[in-house]
């Protein structure tokens, strides 16, 4: 007699899954594995204020032949305002335990990796003190990704990186451009006057990518390109300080 195979994501489990950065072939076996699965899955999207809502996520779990009858979609309003978004996350969570109750499993996806600037990290906040069992499968983050299109190694040897979201000043980017080998910028879309201006008088090699994985995608390593793009909201910059190594 053959034994049936171990389910991924058994009844009454919650699971986090990375789907990557963009492209639905970069989601690990096992999130794959997870999705087909799961009776479940909440992922997360946008709002903006004309009321139209938009989930990349969701553009992503489209590829995997899932049964949409499963999806269920939270989105965030647009805004750096944190008092709306720890009321959604509240809400989705209770759904989550509701389902968790019913003997359901569960899949939670993230874009990128789960545990990076990721909205599941805030549910997985409220699952921890609710004592829920969760687990987390890593994905491909963004900046992985860049590196890997560019051809370009992120660190080696003992060169050090620091990732730095949202950058608030031109001073803060030029000090860590001097103590560190690999600065990566993210969520850089409201920020690029600063730093544009940090990288003026500054000698570095820089790799741009936006939507990267996606049908849009974009890369550059020339800054006066860069300078004249309109940039999304999925896009980074991975700047090196020691182009004589590249």
């Amino acid at each position: 007699m053959i034994a049936e195979p171990a389910k991924y994501i058994p009844a009454g489990k919650i699971t986090g899954v990375s789907l990557g950065p963009g492209d639905p072939d970069l989601i690990t076996v096992k999130g794959l594995q997870v999705l087909k699965e799961a009776d479940k899955i909440y992922f997360p999207g946008s709002q903006f204020s004309d009321g139209r809502k938009d989930s990349y996520a969701l553009s992503i779990l489209k590829h995997y032949d899932l049964d949409p009858a499963k999806w269920e979609g939270f989105y965030l309003s647009m805004s750096l305002e944190r008092k709306e978004a720890r009321s959604l996350y509240e809400r989705i969570f209770l759904n989550i335990k509701q389902d968790y109750e019913k003997g359901l499993g569960i899949a939670i996806v993230s874009e990128g990796d789960a545990s990076t600037y990721s909205s599941f990290s805030y549910l997985l906040t409220h699952l921890q003190d609710a004592n829920l069992p969760v687990s987390v499968i890593p994905g491909i983050t963004s900046y992985a990704l860049a590196a890997a299109i560019h051809a370009n190694p992120l660190c080696i040897q003992g060169e050090r990186m620091v990732i730095l979201p949202r950058v608030k000043s031109v001073a803060e980017l030029q000090q860590s451009l001097r103590h560190f080998d690999t600065v990566v910028l993210m969520k850089i879309r409201s920020v690029m006057p600063v730093i544009l201006e940090a990288l003026e008088s500054t000698p570095v090699a820089v790799f741009y990518g936006e939507r990267l994985g996606a049908e849009k995608q974009f890369i550059s390593m020339d800054i006066a390109e860069i300078r004249e793009r309109e940039i999304p909201y999925f896009a980074l910059l991975i700047i090196k300080t020691m182009p004589e190594a590249i």
